[in-house]
């Protein structure tokens, strides 16, 4: 198919790296000390390259090309991240596959609600809508590729037992991350800070028990984005012991 692609001019390229880093898909790598476009069905043509480039190498070109194929980028996503963790010795010594970087294909679900009010307050049983793996946040990689452009969720584990239509109502269009402060024994500050710094979320959504001891989870997230110094949008629920939403 014909379509709007980039193109890397090598005699301007200075061999930064620059939009190498800034393409999130993969689609430039470096080569023989210059940048190059490794895969056209890894470049969506949104252009997140051209303003790093400080020599001017890139710019769009239409021409016959693989059409983008975001499935392919995404399991190219998960094998650089194993393989850095792999790299950097932070596999289990077991091996446990629970901490495997996976991401799941939910294509036909809907984005993320804005607010809790477009949520209903129960609901049939129904598919699964987790999107990745791991989900809790002692588990989860800073920089798992599932958290690039996501809608998060921060939840503490009773409330998906508690409510009872949770992932529609959700986990759906979200990427979830889950934790108990009570039970965890750990401050989730700095981990939640890093992983709201370092990633392009979109929104924040925490939802928790009406119990005191699930105030630690939301105090973490919400103190994680105030230190994240990024302005998105947010929102905390609480679900009641006997599965209502009591603030939204």
């Amino acid at each position: 198919m014909k379509r709007q692609i980039i193109r890397i001019d090598r005699e301007k390229c200075n061999g930064c790296g620059l939009c190498a880093a800034a393409c999130h898909e993969g689609a430039i790598g470096m080569v023989d000390g210059k940048a190059q476009l490794l895969r056209d069905d890894y470049c969506d043509g949104m252009g997140d390259c051209l303003p790093a480039c400080p020599t001017g190498a890139i710019t769009f070109e239409e021409r016959e090309a693989a059409s983008y194929d975001e499935k392919a980028v995404q399991e190219h996503k998960v094998q650089k991240i194993n393989g850095q963790l792999k790299s950097a010795g932070k596999e289990l010594p077991c091996g446990c596959p629970g901490t495997n970087v996976r991401m799941f294909d939910r294509s036909g679900t809907s984005e993320a609600p804005c607010s809790a009010a477009a949520v209903s307050s129960s609901g049939a049983g129904a598919a699964s809508q987790l999107r990745q793996w791991p989900v809790q946040i002692k588990l989860a990689p800073v920089h798992a590729p599932y958290f690039d452009n996501a809608h998060l969720l921060i939840a503490a584990d009773c409330t998906a037992y508690a409510y009872g239509s949770f992932h529609n109502d959700f986990i759906r269009g979200k990427v979830t991350l889950i934790g108990c402060p009570k039970l965890d024994a750990v401050d989730y500050t700095e981990k939640l800070t890093a992983v709201l710094t370092e990633n392009n979320i979109r929104s924040l959504t925490v939802v928790r028990m009406e119990v005191p001891c699930c105030g630690g989870i939301e105090n973490a997230a919400v103190t994680a984005l105030k230190n994240s110094g990024k302005f998105i949008p947010w929102q905390v629920v609480t679900i009641s012991t006997d599965g209502k939403i009591l603030e939204a």
